[in-house]
């Protein structure tokens, strides 16, 4: 007997070593993603029924799923048949009151809510198209985003209505602006909710579109990305698969509905298994958990800094029994992307994490990646891969040397080709696309034929081929394990090296005192390149000489000299350079340099010396005169 145990617990701890070193759970799950998103693609075609309402009214309509709860929102709870009837009833009222067509574009500028939920499925309902606008955008970047969708009518949140100033509505005066306060909601109670034709939503393209979703416009003016369905099937797959999703699940998500995280991974994927959605109207620390823990939460969804900002929040202690609810939940996964490699540990081990779903992907993209993580193996990473699966990104995508000068794909100056990066190196993340008809998985920008050719590129390998550029510096390493390394753009050169603003940014963040920090390249007077620059947010409002001597060293510990920012500024709090879905804004810190009539009062200091210390007007000033050289 006790050698058969010895002998099981042999073998186990072999196929545990062979599971961990080929990653053949990973395989399993992407047989898993892979095949579910193809066939659920192929019964949606051939059923006439690609359009996602179809998913609602299967729910709503099943005995089984209809009374389950949909979407828990600010304490109230919809069921599946009560969200779909709402559902009808605005889809009647779009069409018959407003004249909505089946193919119209119907703008949705909301804040995360039911009513969204219940608007943007209405406007399926009806044949036409949701695009979701980023409920921040003000003045000429709304106008923006508003002409680009061609919509002729805008549904708008009471809580978001300040946006239509006058300038706003006389720039779009051919735009129908409703704004659905109590009053308009009171027409649409009155109006008897039907369901039209199947006519109506009948497409028997899986790539039709299905959503406009912009772009972050980060480096200029959001653009709006096509989401095709067969895109929002595939993103169930990734989703569900991987976070082993049941219907007895509750999937909380504060992240913005009108990003492809939330709305495609996240909403989609609920309905789809028949699961529960819990909704947060907008992030913050101090209601995240509390709501988390209110609607029994099992899945969490997370975006860029999210994590490091629960992570550096206070605790929330019982007023009664004084206990620390940190981990008083029923959370078992973690999905989202963006957690970087520093705050990894600290996130699951403060809150009791088991798993951490990591994924990576864009709203445009045409391949997403994960990483299934319970241990500390592959912390940080994108994605992870098999033996198996392995084979299949190697047809599928290709990570290239990038030109240091050009910052485009290097191309041999014989052959013309790109060259692929060896095992451990950084390169852009490259997806193949069908040469003769790329739109079978790129549908690019609505409207927008120039920004959509600029991210497709031909004769990479061999002529006539294409491939999606991502614009992502990633690298793939010897265990198949990709990671993420910078956005082109964001990384800078410096003493004639490439510095990752990514891998600097982990680095600083290690410090005991540092809550979060964002590194950029700067251009400086009189100096070649672009010198590295990190705005730091500290755990006191003052910090210290001891401190800034603390990280001064730190920085040298952990970082090639050439890679050591020169120039910090200290920021008030985390959260202050993101956009509404958590990630870091280089774009305008750039623009402002360290130049410290343009840094809107934040303290800089230069590196000099052991520390780093003040740099104000005369500083500056030596380095305009040419009389310091870096």
């Amino acid at each position: 007997m006790a050698s058969l145990a010895l002998t099981a617990a042999g073998v186990a701890a072999g196929s545990a070593y062979l599971n961990a070193r080929l990653s053949l759970s990973h395989d399993l799950l992407f047989a898993r993603i892979a095949g579910s998103s193809v066939i659920n693609i192929i019964k949606a075609v051939r059923s006439g029924k690609i359009n996602f309402f179809y998913v609602l009214e299967k729910q709503a309509l099943d005995t089984s799923s209809a009374n389950r709860p949909f979407m828990l929102f600010e304490g109230r709870s919809w069921t599946y048949k009560e969200t779909y009837d709402n559902v009808l009833q605005w889809g009647t009222w779009l069409r018959e009151v407003k004249g909505v067509k089946k193919g119209d574009v119907v703008v949705l500028n909301y804040q995360n809510s039911a009513t969204f939920m219940i608007l943007w499925f209405s406007i399926w309902s009806v044949g036409a198209k949701p695009a979701f606008i980023n409920y921040n955008l003000r003045d000429q970047a709304l106008t923006h985003c508003l002409k680009e969708s061609t919509a002729r009518l805008a549904l708008v949140d009471p809580h978001v209505a300040d946006a239509l100033t006058d300038d706003v509505r006389k720039k779009m005066a051919g735009m129908e602006f409703i704004v659905t306060g109590d009053d308009v909601q009171r027409e649409v109670q009155r109006v008897r909710g039907t369901r039209g034709d199947d006519e109506l939503r009948k497409e028997d393209d899986y790539v039709a579109m299905a959503i406009l979703i912009y772009t972050s416009g980060t480096t200029g003016m959001p653009k709006p990305a096509v989401v095709s369905w067969a895109k929002i099937f595939t993103a169930i797959g990734l989703c569900s698969k991987g976070t082993g999703m049941k219907k007895d699940d509750v999937f909380y998500t504060c992240m913005p509905l009108y990003h492809s995280s939330a709305s495609c991974l996240g909403v989609c994927s609920v309905l789809f298994t028949g699961a529960t959605l819990s909704i947060g109207r907008k992030f913050s620390t101090k209601t995240f958990w509390k709501e988390v823990r209110e609607t029994k939460s099992t899945i969490i969804q997370y975006v860029g800094e999210t994590c490091r900002y629960l992570t550096v929040a206070p605790p929330e202690i019982d007023p009664v029994t004084g206990e620390n609810l940190d981990k008083k939940h029923h959370v078992r996964v973690a999905f989202g992307n963006g957690l970087r490699p520093d705050v990894w540990d600290k996130f699951k081990e403060r809150f009791a994490i088991d798993t951490i779903y990591e994924f990576y992907a864009a709203t445009e993209g045409a391949l997403g990646l994960w990483n299934l993580s319970r241990n500390a193996f592959g912390k940080g990473a994108i994605g992870r891969y098999g033996a198996l699966s392995t084979l299949f990104l190697g047809l599928r995508s290709a990570i290239v040397k990038i030109d240091d000068e050009t910052e485009e794909p290097w191309r041999d100056p014989q052959t013309g080709f790109c060259q692929r990066v060896k095992s451990g190196d950084v390169g852009e993340f490259l997806v193949s696309l069908p040469a003769d008809d790329v739109n079978k998985r790129f549908q690019g920008y609505f409207g927008n034929q120039k920004a959509t050719n600029s991210k497709i590129m031909r004769d990479v390998f061999k002529k006539g081929d294409a491939w999606f550029r991502s614009g992502d510096v990633l690298r793939w390493d010897s265990d198949g394990m990709i990671f993420f390394s910078d956005r082109i753009g964001d990384t800078f050169r410096w003493k004639s090296e490439n510095v990752s603003t990514a891998e600097v940014s982990q680095a600083m963040g290690l410090h005991p005192n540092v809550l979060e920090s964002n590194v950029y390249g700067v251009q400086l007077p009189n100096h070649d390149g672009r010198a590295g620059c990190a705005a730091i947010a500290f755990d006191s409002p003052n910090p210290s000489r001891e401190l800034m001597a603390s990280l001064a060293k730190h920085a040298r510990e952990k970082l090639p000299r050439y890679a050591v920012p020169l120039f910090l500024r200290v920021v008030k709090g985390v959260g202050e350079q993101t956009t509404g879905t958590n990630k870091q804004q280089k774009h305008h810190l750039r623009q402002q340099s360290v130049n410290p009539s343009k840094v809107q009062g934040d303290a800089l200091f230069w590196l000099k010396g052991d520390t780093y210390e003040p740099f104000g007007e005369t500083q500056w000033k030596e380095l305009e005169g040419g009389r310091v050289k870096l």
